[in-house]
């Protein structure tokens, strides 16, 4: 569990100074991440790697929470970022390999602004789903090219699916 998820369970359980305290290292840290991992249009894969990207599907909880902890726009400039980088069947986790976690990508959908752009993240996976040639359970861990699963299957991790519906709830 992240520093921001200790200052929301201290909420919850009234102890609203240490909640503030670790509120408060939360978004210093997430300050500090913005400035180290900027690469002009997107966020870096690691800090030392220019000219990478990544998934930052993590990202779901500062929305989820209402936590506003990261600056300058930072999911808003990711999801835009991410949109150039789509493959026929999904979005890569990051510029190393072609393929993907589904439920991340709808951890990665879920934060999208608005309807419209969550749906230009799962229409490549429906598309996964419905024509890949590998007839496995859902798999949760595919190539975002070509559509075949690298390996998974009928995970409970697919429940991350419903992160949009937890949201809406939530929110």
């Amino acid at each position: 569990m992240g520093v921001a998820g200790y200052s929301e369970m201290a909420r919850l359980l009234g102890l609203d100074d240490v909640a503030d305290k670790y509120a408060a290292i939360a978004k210093n840290m997430a300050v500090k991440w913005e400035e180290m991992a900027n690469e002009g249009d997107h966020y870096r894969l690691a800090f030392d790697r220019e000219n990478t990207w990544s998934q930052k599907y993590n990202m779901v909880w500062d929305k989820m929470w209402n936590l506003n902890l990261f600056p300058n726009n930072v999911i808003e400039k990711e999801i835009k970022y991410y949109l150039t980088k789509q493959n026929l069947y999904g979005l890569p986790l990051d510029s190393r390999k072609e393929y993907t976690k589904s439920d991340w990508i709808m951890w990665t959908a879920a934060m999208a602004p608005d309807q419209n752009t969550f749906e230009k993240f799962i229409d490549p996976l429906y598309k996964y789903i419905n024509e890949t040639k590998t007839r496995v359970p859902i798999s949760d861990w595919h190539h975002t090219d070509n559509g075949e699963y690298v390996g998974f299957k009928a995970r409970s991790v697919i429940g991350g699916y419903w992160m949009q519906v937890m949201i809406d709830k939530i929110l």
